[in-house]
């Protein structure tokens, strides 16, 4: 039977560093030698190929660029390869799995971000087990296909959806959530596939990579106290096309007349508003409260159980794919590779 092939990209991040004993310091380690820190991975059954960002980042720097360029690497290694396990830094994993999850178009295949809190060179490392696993589960075939066909992020034995996720934790080895959306898969003695979560299977149609993001968007959070200038200073920024509004509870912001003035002015002149709430989970309900009954009048769009990550990502795809203004809130609200309910 023939190996499944998978490829390793490594753009950075704690996963690929190992530490100079003399100086202390963390240093990124040469992927050709990746066998000879863990050998493990030669038990595997599947060929193993790996790319390196020529200069790998801290995932803190990542931006757009850095976005296209892994989402390139997948395209031109699309045919060969059965599927991919992107190494990231933890910190901003979770924008960059939501943004590849709208820029690869018809994805039949895994592509499964994973990093981890120590190096890979350490005792006590996450580093192997978060690897280990994902290789495994991007090599998944059931019936000659991908069990996988999704962007997913893995840490600490569960894979959640990429564009469901959120860092929440800067110490501890479960340093994920995916608070509206369970896992879909969970590694134990066996890994364990809830078919029922995975996204549906798609009639098959061309794979192809939209490489077009506008990052001309921002994020807001309310607070008690969040002053008119405030407000005025971020709507009016130069070429500012989209803006997610972070709101309290489900989707409540405060009632004063100012506040829905500027918003309401803001829309008129074509800026995107997309209420987005500011917990961990559960979901803006616009109108169960007074407090969002003006909002929803307004016309601000929805962002249902959306997290903040996967709603400025969305925007930026969207932006970038030149979604006319009179659907733009039709397609937001809808869910596009299972980011929101």
């Amino acid at each position: 039977m023939k190996k499944t092939n998978i490829l390793l990209i490594y753009t950075g991040g704690t996963i690929g560093m190992v530490k100079d004993y003399d100086s202390g310091a963390l240093k990124a380690f040469n992927f050709k030698k990746l066998l000879k820190n863990i050998p493990e991975l030669e038990q595997l059954d599947c060929h193993i190929d790996s790319v390196s960002f020529k200069n790998p980042i801290d995932s803190s720097n990542i931006n757009t660029d850095h976005w296209i360029d892994i989402a390139s690497i997948i395209e031109s290694h699309y045919e060969s390869h059965d599927g991919f396990v992107v190494l990231h830094g933890s910190d901003t994993m979770s924008y960059s799995a939501s943004a590849l999850s709208y820029m690869l178009e018809n994805l039949a295949k895994p592509v499964i971000f994973t990093g981890s809190q120590l190096p890979i060179g350490d005792l006590r490392t996450d580093a192997k087990e978060n690897l280990i696993t994902s290789i495994q589960i991007a090599a998944l075939q059931k019936k000659g296909k991908a069990v996988i066909q999704e962007v997913g992020l893995y840490f600490e034995y569960k894979l959640y959806r990429g564009n469901r996720t959120t860092k929440i934790n800067a110490e501890h080895f479960e340093a994920f959530a995916s608070l509206n959306h369970p896992p879909l898969v969970e590694s134990g003695v066996h890994l364990k596939v809830y078919d029922e979560y995975l996204a549906p299977k798609k009639r098959k149609r061309k794979f192809f990579v939209r490489k077009s993001l506008d990052n001309n968007v921002a994020i807001l959070k309310l607070f008690p106290g969040f002053n008119q200038n405030l407000l005025k200073s971020v709507l009016e920024t130069p070429n500012l096309k989209a803006l997610v509004l972070e709101t309290y509870g489900a989707g409540n912001a405060p009632t004063e007349s100012w506040l829905i003035a500027e918003l309401k002015t803001a829309i008129k002149k074509g800026l995107h508003i997309v209420n987005v709430t500011q917990c961990s989970g559960g979901s803006v309900i616009m109108g169960q409260y007074e407090t969002s009954e003006q909002l929803q009048k307004l016309q601000i769009i929805n962002g249902k159980d959306i997290t903040t990550e996967a709603a400025i990502t969305k925007l930026m795809y969207l932006l970038g794919s030149n979604i006319s203004s009179k659907t733009f809130k039709t397609i937001f609200e809808t869910s596009l590779r299972g980011e929101m309910q």
